[in-house]
């Protein structure tokens, strides 16, 4: 969930490059960038906990767990930063986003 919407409309592609370079993370809904709010102790444990389990149970398959910075294509004009993803992209897919996520 973003804490703040830009109120100035960004295009996917300028979305994307600045996202690279950013030090802060944004999702991006049709057009509109919001800025990632920081999360508590308690929350990034609970994470971590799901990443861990996740990636053990995982072990020995192509599909992966990503944890809050990767990027996830919902659609053409929809890009989440989930706190926990499971995705099963090729291997030499885009680097900064999943766009095949299963979890």
């Amino acid at each position: 969930m973003g804490l703040r919407k830009i109120a100035t409309y960004i295009s996917v592609e300028d979305y994307l490059t600045g996202e690279k370079d950013s030090p802060v993370k944004h999702e991006y809904v049709d057009g509109y960038i919001y800025a990632m709010a920081g999360a508590s102790k308690r929350h990034n444990r609970i994470a971590i906990n799901l990443t861990r389990r996740l990636d053990e149970h995982l072990e020995g398959q192509s599909c992966e767990v990503f944890i809050g910075d990767m990027k996830v294509y919902v659609s053409p004009t929809i890009y989440y930063y989930p706190d926990v993803v499971v995705a099963c992209d090729p291997p030499d897919g885009d680097e900064y986003t999943s766009h095949q996520p299963i979890l």
